[in-house]
């Protein structure tokens, strides 16, 4: 079951603000800032092992994959949560479609040209996405603490 309504909607993320100067299109740039500003949420809410995938080259997906584990439900929808407050805040941009928040294992957040994933350690380990997407340039984040949230 979806957490959004799905409709007929454009191929990028819900601006909170119409504008019709703007392009749809997306420039390489802003999807970087928008990865990036993922990655920074999530790194605020404790996700551990987040990686940052480039995979413009290797996918017409998306442009970037940003994947990280959360290590209860809780933390998985309080990242999902911080991802979609900091975006929107920043960078005036809804997900597309949300997936998973009912069941907190498995979150996927859809923002059209950046696909987010929060996962649970056993989801994360079984599915494996980072060797699916091998071919796919990593991006280093500046402040990552691998393992932060991780229970001790």
């Amino acid at each position: 079951m979806t957490d959004y309504f799905q409709g007929n909607f454009p191929l990028q993320s819900v601006p909170l603000t119409k504008s019709v100067a703007k392009s749809h299109a997306h420039t390489e740039e802003e999807s970087g800032k928008l990865a990036a500003t993922i990655a920074e949420a999530a790194s605020d809410r404790k996700a551990g092992e987040i990686i940052l995938l480039k995979v413009a080259e290797v996918s017409y997906l998306a442009d970037y994959f940003v994947m990280m584990t959360g290590y209860s439900k809780v933390q998985v929808r309080a990242i999902a949560q911080a991802i979609e407050g900091k975006v929107e805040t920043e960078l005036q941009r809804r997900p597309i479609r949300t997936e998973g928040k009912v069941e907190g294992s498995w979150v996927l957040q859809d923002y059209g040209d950046v696909i987010v994933h929060i996962i649970m350690p056993k989801e994360r380990e079984f599915y494996n996405l980072e060797a699916f997407w091998i071919h796919a340039e990593r991006i280093s984040l500046p402040e990552s603490d691998e393992g932060e949230g991780k229970p001790t």
